[in-house]
């Protein structure tokens, strides 16, 4: 048996894991590259699609499902095996990023017009987006289901806690009188989290592929990362200004809303404040955590039976249309602005830096991961000038990031959650991180354990 890596090799993004047996190929993963990596969505895949028969897929965040109507469109047809949750939500992530590619195709292909020349086509189209749900054979398994991809090996999908619906997936691969077991820990949820149950512990596993997102820290404690939240509001909406908060739309966005939530109830949002959830994915987003809320924490539960609803509060505005957002604009002070993309790379959240990102009294939050080459990085890491659809604006907000609210597990949680396997396993790879932060995990992993820790080079062949 091997395994190849085709993303989320010495970067974060672009999950995309190709498992190849004497008698079945099958994937876990096939994400979009996101940053520095981007124009590798752009190339061929590395592999025969019409030989994949299955796709086992973690959870629905983009980086592990955007390439997905490119592999259908490669000649895939092969069974998806996933949550419900996970389903919904890949639905939603992949019209989006279907249309964003849409709409940035007609604005560069009437510039390219201009010049004489042709834009390049987006990777997709919405009716691909389409096709994927309507033609694609998908099965929809329970936690800790026992699911046969062969007659030789059986999948787990166990609670990762990373998002709604997301999962580790354990292999158990059996030849003659050989057993191995291989787990692709998926993305890793922060134990410290008001929305989702901790992820699971696995006791035995022989090849351990983790993800090392947060592999070189830890993260601020959950309450001292709510205090300096409800602090950075107070003041910046107490000195006359407005909060931009660059947000993903799955689970980040919730979090924010109950952390939102949780001050209206206490009386703690100054009496100006009103609070815009701009983003139409991430609305439809909240309404598939409400959908399927039993799978959440038992605090949201609470809020369930009080109220029946989760999310909601008087100052929260819901701003679908365009229209809608645009008169955001009006209001001068006292806004709180939700809005998409989490690293700022598209979205309306732009239309909300180009306004107000060079007012002083104005905040730029930052409750989530920057990947390298994201006008997110740039604007975390201190660049005075940044473009902004062709314009150069300076940036003179405060800018504040809060690691505390990451739905990745930190460096000290993710031992923990290796430390059960310890025992048996033969080898760790790390995968789905930047590189100079898996150096420093592989050393930590190699000082705690002393296992064999490698980190995955793209298209590696690795034989387990």
């Amino acid at each position: 048996m091997k395994e190849e890596s085709f993303g989320a090799t010495k970067v974060v993004t672009g999950s995309c894991h190709l498992i190849m047996t004497k008698k079945i190929n099958f994937l876990v993963d096939c994400g979009m590259f996101q940053g520095k990596e981007e124009h590798r969505n752009f190339e061929p895949l590395d592999f025969d699609a019409n030989e994949v028969k299955y796709l086992l897929v973690t959870h629905g965040h983009l980086d592990h499902v955007g390439r997905i109507p490119i592999l259908f469109k490669a000649g895939f047809r092969g069974e998806i095996v996933t949550t419900k949750a996970t389903w919904d939500l890949a639905r939603i992530v992949l019209t989006d990023s279907a249309d964003l590619m849409e709409e940035g195709y007609i604005t560069r292909n009437k510039k390219a017009l201009r010049r004489g020349e042709k834009a390049n086509k987006p990777l997709y189209t919405p009716k691909d987006v389409r096709k994927v749900f309507s033609e694609l054979t998908v099965k929809f398994v329970e936690y800790e289901e026992k699911v046969k991809i062969s007659k030789n090996i059986t999948a787990v999908f166990k609670d990762a806690g990373h998002i709604l619906g997301s999962s580790m997936i354990k292999l158990i691969i059996k030849d003659k009188n050989d057993k191995k077991i291989l787990v692709f820990s998926g993305d890793l949820g922060n134990e410290d989290n008001d929305i989702l149950p901790a992820p699971k512990i696995i006791k035995k596993a022989d090849y351990l592929f983790c993800e090392s997102t947060y592999g070189d820290r830890n993260h601020r404690s959950f309450e001292d990362s709510i205090k300096e939240f409800r602090e950075t509001i107070i003041k910046t909406l107490k000195r006359g200004g407005n909060v931009i908060i660059p947000s993903f739309a799955i689970e980040r966005t919730q979090e924010i809303l109950y952390a939102l939530k949780d001050m209206s109830e206490e009386n703690l949002l100054p009496k100006n404040a009103k609070v815009f959830l701009d983003s139409p994915m991430a609305i439809k987003t909240t309404n598939v955590y409400v959908k399927y809320h039993k799978k959440l924490s038992k605090k949201c539960n609470k809020f369930f039976e009080e109220d029946g609803t989760i999310f909601e509060f008087p100052e929260l505005r819901f701003t679908t249309k365009v229209d809608q957002s645009k008169k955001i604009n009006n209001i001068k002070s006292g806004a709180i602005i939700i809005a998409g993309s989490g690293m700022c790379n598209g979205g309306r959240v732009l239309h909300h830096l180009k306004n107000r990102i060079w007012d002083k009294s104005n905040t730029v939050l930052f409750v989530g991961y920057q990947a390298f080459g994201t006008l997110g990085r740039k604007i975390v890491n201190g660049e005075k000038w940044i473009n902004i659809y062709g314009e150069k604006i300076l940036v003179q907000a405060e800018v504040v990031t809060i690691n505390g609210f990451s739905a990745h597990a930190d460096q000290s949680e993710l031992l923990e959650w290796i430390k059960p396997m310890k025992k048996n396993l033969k080898a760790i790879f790390l995968v789905h991180g930047e590189e100079d932060k898996q150096i420093i995990f592989k050393q930590k992993i190699m000082e705690e354990f002393d296992i064999k820790t490698h980190i995955v080079d793209y298209e590696e062949e690795i034989g387990l």
